[in-house]
């Protein structure tokens, strides 16, 4: 997360008109709804805290934080989402999955929505446009979605003799998404062949790594999703333990990719920068970044 960005954002978010804010009390009171649970969002609510408090905000000492945790079950954000506006935040701040600011969005038109996803938020409605998103919804976006199809080269790049590619996502994850279909079609230009596998918790993923081998899939790949961010070192340590696959993470990036008969180290891009390329001026795409709204 950008949290300077996020919590930038968030300041501004919480000095929107006051007139919308007349009855609040006088202590002020973010609204943190998020599809994680409060385990698996532990290090981003540190962040989240610490964020506030370079801008003067403390928890418990003149702000006051209202959590509501989905815990993965994304039906539970409409009502969680309602009670945060009947709690009559200030601003709510919307994390843990893209269902997460769709779900505040709908619920109030008028409490300020500060925002951090993984896709396109034009795309799913949540604001007009990048420049001028309009209404009462900001925020940062990764794009991790719509990278599906590059993350699959760099994976073929690093593991160009595996024909076949596991893919893992998660089926519980409620919003449809260009990404497997972007793989799909990046799969076909590369000859390669998918195996999708459905997975959300830790039995299913067990399932699905016994799968992968027996398929004898050459490399895997994660759909980009909160699973990946909630279960991510599990994921790595299964990758290292079935057939001495060593885990694959590009630096930066919580998707994890696995590869055969290389060290985790090796893979902090997509290969070792030559002299040629530490010569070559990095050009926009060189690394992914968030776009911040």
């Amino acid at each position: 997360m950008k949290r300077r960005e996020f919590i930038t954002l968030l300041g501004g978010a919480a000095a929107w008109p006051l007139a919308a804010r007349a009855q609040q009390p006088a202590m002020p009171v973010i609204g943190f709804l998020s599809g994680r649970s409060p385990s698996d969002a532990a290090s981003a609510v540190a962040a989240f805290r610490q964020g506030l408090g370079e801008i003067g905000y403390i928890e418990g000492k003149n702000l006051t934080i209202e959590y509501r945790w989905a815990e993965g079950r994304y039906d539970r954000l409409p009502a969680l989402a309602t009670d945060l506006v009947g709690r009559q935040v200030a601003v709510i701040a919307a994390t843990g999955g893209d269902p997460t600011p769709l779900a505040a969005k709908a619920a109030t038109t008028t409490i300020p929505i500060v925002f951090t996803i993984g896709g396109d938020p034009v795309q799913l409605g949540l604001v007009a446009s990048f420049n001028k998103p309009g209404g009462n919804v900001t925020g940062v976006t990764f794009m991790n979605l719509e990278f599906g199809a590059k993350r699959l080269e760099l994976l073929h790049r690093l593991v160009p003799n595996a024909a076949l590619i596991a893919m893992l996502i998660d089926p519980n994850y409620p919003l449809p998404s260009a990404e497997m279909r972007d793989v799909q079609t990046a799969a076909r230009s590369l000859g390669l062949q998918i195996n999708v596998l459905n997975a959300s918790t830790e039995s299913q993923m067990d399932a699905a790594f016994t799968n992968m081998v027996q398929q004898r899939a050459g490399a895997l790949l994660v759909g980009a999703n909160i699973l990946v961010l909630v279960q991510r070192d599990r994921l790595v340590r299964l990758a290292a333990r079935h057939q001495g696959r060593k885990a694959c993470r590009p630096a930066g990036h919580a998707a994890d990719q696995v590869r055969s008969h290389h060290q985790p180290q090796d893979c902090e891009g997509a290969r070792p920068r030559s002299s040629a390329d530490a010569a070559r001026p990095r050009r926009r795409g060189d690394r992914m970044k968030g776009a911040g709204l």
